[in-house]
């Protein structure tokens, strides 16, 4: 399993896997690196704090030995039906930290969302494409007389949103992660109670003193770092303008 440094993903994960509790979510499409990332927190937490990790997973990707933590890994199918029902099992077992492979419906979700609330760090994964369509994916899950409800639940249980998406790297050598942080500060929080999801963006603009970053900051900073071509991250960002802002006139590689 590699570790978040080898994988070149940013610092801020380090400080996700050392919260006590809360809800933390990697985003990204299928074959973005997500279960490799998540697999990578893991591991730490395994090597740092002495917990009970649960793991609910389809399938079951990395196998994590004991190190200073128990970790007990549930396959989907083989272990247990739903990922809902896994973890209302999972939870019963008195985990302090619990993966879900991904949260797919209603009930999933809620059950998570209470999971963080009352003192488990619950990390999971949706396939989504930014931080802000995340926090709106999980809302509209829920019936309209619910949401508010669940907007003050995830402003208080959220601790962080990583979506990423894979690129190839400019010397064909392998590929490289893009990663588009949310971290929690009182303003963002404030913006999930207050349904003003629209205005993450700009917030994700102007925080990188709390370890924050857009996807154009990300792929930005690769392109300067000569990893990958202007022409792949133009092809991958959803804001080409903000994108060729942000990399200004840096030399094509």
């Amino acid at each position: 399993i590699s570790t978040i440094d080898e994988l070149g993903l940013p610092a801020v994960l380090h400080d996700f896997v050392k919260m006590p509790r809360g809800f933390v979510l990697v985003t990204g499409p299928t074959g973005s690196g997500k279960s490799t990332s998540l697999a990578a927190m893991v591991d730490e937490i395994n090597e740092q704090r002495t917990d009970h990790i649960m793991t609910i997973e389809d399938p079951i990707e990395f196998l994590h030995t004991h190190k200073k933590c128990v970790v007990n890994q549930r396959e989907l199918g083989h272990d247990a039906k739903s990922f809902a029902l896994a973890l209302k099992a999972a939870l019963r077992q008195d985990p302090d930290v619990i993966l879900v492979g991904e949260m797919r419906d209603l009930e999933t979700i809620s059950t998570a969302l209470t999971a963080a609330e009352t003192g488990h760090l619950v990390f999971a994964t949706l396939h989504t494409q930014d931080t802000a369509q995340t926090i709106d994916r999980i809302i509209d899950v829920f019936p309209p007389h619910q949401q508010q409800q669940v907007r003050v639940q995830l402003s208080v249980s959220l601790q962080g949103i990583v979506t990423q998406q894979l690129l190839a790297t400019a010397d064909g050598s392998g590929r490289v992660a893009a990663c588009e942080i949310l971290g929690m500060t009182p303003a963002v929080r404030n913006l999930i109670r207050e349904g003003k999801t629209h205005q993450i963006y700009s917030v994700l603009q102007t925080s990188a003193a709390h370890g924050m970053q857009s996807m154009d900051s990300s792929l930005a900073q690769l392109v300067r770092e000569g990893k990958i071509t202007r022409e792949l991250a133009e092809s991958r960002s959803s804001t080409p303008e903000e994108l060729r802002r942000l990399m200004g006139t840096v030399r094509a590689v």
